[in-house]
């Protein structure tokens, strides 16, 4: 298991940046490098204060880990998120589920978002399991190790491709100015 521990600024205040990830996250698409597409397939006002959210991410062309490459091709890097957005707690219940490897990675966490003067702070704690025996063709005898690159791989992606979005939402909003 890995953990993600992530904090970041945005220069724009939190209102603003906490319903632009919300609601806008497709129109955030050409700000994001490292994903080719994001696909909204559900948004549910479940009540008052919260809206539920499912989102297909569709992963650019990244450099998987050397160990794994014989296991993962380019084209299985999607994943399916679901989030529920606390809108009273400006906070993001979320998880993750790669479709093609459903039983060997779970991933979930919570994203808040902190008035910080004119500013936001955007806390993401989080855990990412790999179970790499359940991933069709890994050795069972390296399967720990495999997992082991996997989880060090996706946390290290997810630390600047967090930033990254972070600053894509800057870039969308300048543009709004």
């Amino acid at each position: 298991m890995a953990k993600i521990d992530i904090t970041d600024s945005v220069s724009f205040d939190r209102d603003t940046v906490y319903e632009t990830f919300r609601d806008n996250l497709v129109e955030l698409l050409p700000y994001l490098p490292t994903v080719q597409n994001i696909e909204r397939t559900d948004y549910e006002r479940v009540d008052e204060d919260s809206v539920k959210i499912v989102n297909i991410w569709y992963a650019a062309d990244e450099e998987i880990p050397a160990l794994a490459q014989k296991f993962i091709s380019p084209e299985m890097m999607q994943w399916t998120d679901t989030a529920q957005w606390n809108d009273d707690e400006f906070s993001v219940d979320w998880d993750m589920e790669v479709g093609f490897l459903s039983d060997a990675i779970s991933c979930g966490g919570k994203t808040t978002y902190k008035k910080k003067g004119d500013k936001t702070e955007v806390h993401i704690l989080g855990e990412l399991r790999v179970d790499a025996k359940q991933i069709p063709g890994v050795p069972r005898l390296i399967a720990g190790k495999v997992g082991s690159a996997i989880e060090k791989f996706v946390v290290k992606m997810i630390t600047p491709n967090m930033k990254e979005a972070n600053r894509g939402v800057e870039k969308y909003l300048d543009t709004l100015d």
